[in-house]
């Protein structure tokens, strides 16, 4: 759609710089920057849709990992106590608190990041990051369907010379520009603006 939309673009303003009339260069104009905006949310919409699905795999690797540390956890759990009931002696005893240390390291190791712990609030901080970046995704894809409108509503005004749509086209290329700086500085603001 957006490729079509750059074609008409190109064709209306083509038309509106060979014409003799300023109110249709005008129009021109109107269309290129509409276009321009268009291209930058498409470009930025792109962008954070890559990092949404980057994130989310960090998210899944790190729970991954949290996961298998449970897994061992309990496995090396079940040994100690079937040790336990099985054995008396010192060296048992020894191997014991062996495991039992191993097992209070793998919950929380500051360290190196990878306590069960850590891992399980580094993979919230991934899925809040992906979260955030498929919200201004989505916000960049409403902001393209207003400048796609914006473009579309001034090529009408070319072929019909009517002025209302040049201000419906205007009023639309004013909202995808104040989504376009709400999505880059106040992200927070414009998601909770927009549906989900």
């Amino acid at each position: 759609m957006a490729e079509a939309l750059h074609e008409i673009s190109h064709e209306a303003t083509h038309s509106a710089a060979h014409s003799g009339r300023s109110f249709d260069r005008g129009i021109g104009l109107l269309i290129s920057v509409l276009a321009l905006m268009l291209a930058v949310a498409e470009m930025q919409g792109k962008s954070a849709q890559t990092n949404a699905l980057a994130y989310n795999i960090e998210a899944s690797n790190l729970w991954n990992f949290f996961q298998a540390k449970t897994v061992r956890q309990t496995v090396l759990r079940t040994a100690s106590e079937e040790a336990l009931l099985a054995s008396d002696g010192a060296a048992t005893k020894k191997q014991i608190e062996t495991w039992k240390a191993t097992i209070d390291r793998w919950e929380t190791e500051p360290s190196t990041g990878e306590g069960r712990r850590e891992l399980m609030q580094r993979a919230k901080d991934k899925e809040k990051q992906r979260d955030e970046a498929f919200s201004k995704y989505h916000a960049f894809e409403i902001a393209s369907l207003v400048l796609q409108l914006g473009i579309v509503l001034a090529s009408v005004t070319l072929i019909s010379g009517l002025v209302g749509f040049a201000v419906a086209s205007g009023a639309l290329g004013a909202a995808g520009l104040a989504l376009l700086l709400g999505i880059n500085f106040a992200p927070g603001t414009i998601a909770a603006l927009l549906p989900h």
